[in-house]
């Protein structure tokens, strides 16, 4: 669809303007279609506030809607704990969590509902059982409730961070300490729309603990603790800290890449694809039996063959 914001009227956001003419879609709808670039002004992606001037041409292309509930699909799964409450798992990097825009089936929740006889509604038509949530590219241990109560019951540990989570990751330079802390706000950045910024004005409280495993030329193995959980929150931490994941496509790591010499090393990272990421242990109280059950899962292949290259250049 096309329109031209005509000369006779007032100036007007772009998002309410488009609520008035698209009397199907709320306005949290235009905004998300503007934001996911479905909606252009002239030609050029722009933000929902802009403001329309006389003769501007906006194009509005509307996709096909995804069904609101996801199907079952037999993709394998590695389940290191099920019981009738919920179920724990060891995510492979490149399995997207739930339905969304571009990735409607293949996901983990796919594959929950294949494999188990039905998963908690909390999380909504899209996300049933999902409690919580690991990036695309970021492999490891994750658990998903099977019914309500143990949804209500692992969300409350998540809301107050008593819930154990340390992380593998290997990222660039070597931090002059062996331990240390980042802490700050994390919220949208102020104009990569798909990354987050500890620099952004708003956003919510973030804290992480990292240690130094190992260390190497250009490249640090590295033991992080969450005591909060927010979207991307090691990344944004380490990226602004200085030490930028190996391999993360959406993070800058500053040139460093470009500063490796070692044909295999350049190889192995960018075969990696994806963030050297991997949240290696997950432990929380169990909603029903109120014991403390503690999950690990070792480094995927692909960051473990890295580390291996690397461990063999010391030698």
């Amino acid at each position: 669809m096309y329109f031209t914001f005509s000369a006779d009227s007032d100036p007007v956001r772009l998002d309410q303007y488009l609520c008035r003419e698209l009397v199907t879609e709320t306005r949290s709808a235009v905004q998300r279609l503007i934001e996911s670039g479905n909606i252009l002004v002239n030609d050029k992606q722009v933000r929902s506030s802009l403001k329309l001037r006389c003769g501007d041409r906006i194009s509005v292309d509307i996709p096909e809607p995804v069904t609101a509930q996801p199907l079952p699909e037999s993709i394998p799964l590695e389940v290191l704990y099920e019981d009738s409450e919920l179920i724990v798992i060891n995510k492979p990097a490149g399995m997207v969590v739930h339905p969304g825009a571009g990735n409607s089936s293949g996901t983990l929740v796919n594959a929950l509902l294949a494999h188990c006889s039905d998963l908690s509604g909390i999380g909504g038509e899209l996300r049933p059982g999902v409690v919580h949530r690991l990036d695309k590219g970021t492999s490891g241990v994750m658990v998903a409730a099977k019914n309500d109560r143990a949804h209500q019951a692992l969300s409350a540990q998540f809301s107050v961070h008593s819930i154990k989570r340390i992380y593998q990751a290997l990222v660039y330079g070597n931090p002059s300490e062996d331990s240390g802390k980042v802490e700050g706000i994390i919220g949208r950045h102020p104009t990569e729309r798909l990354r987050l910024s500890g620099k952004a004005r708003h956003g919510k409280h973030a804290v992480t603990r990292w240690r130094v495993r190992s260390r190497y030329a250009r490249v640090a193995l590295v033991e992080l603790r969450l005591e909060t959980g927010r979207t991307h929150q090691i990344r944004v931490h380490m990226t602004e800290a200085g030490f930028p994941l190996v391999g993360d496509p959406l993070y800058p790591d500053g040139g460093r890449f470009n500063n490796i010499t070692d044909p295999k090393l350049r190889k192995l990272i960018t075969a990696l694809g994806r963030q050297a990421l991997h949240a290696r242990i997950l432990g929380f109280i169990h909603p029903i039996t109120k014991s403390y059950l503690e999950f690990s899962a070792e480094m995927p292949a692909d960051m473990a063959g890295l580390l291996e290259y690397l461990d063999s250049l010391t030698l």
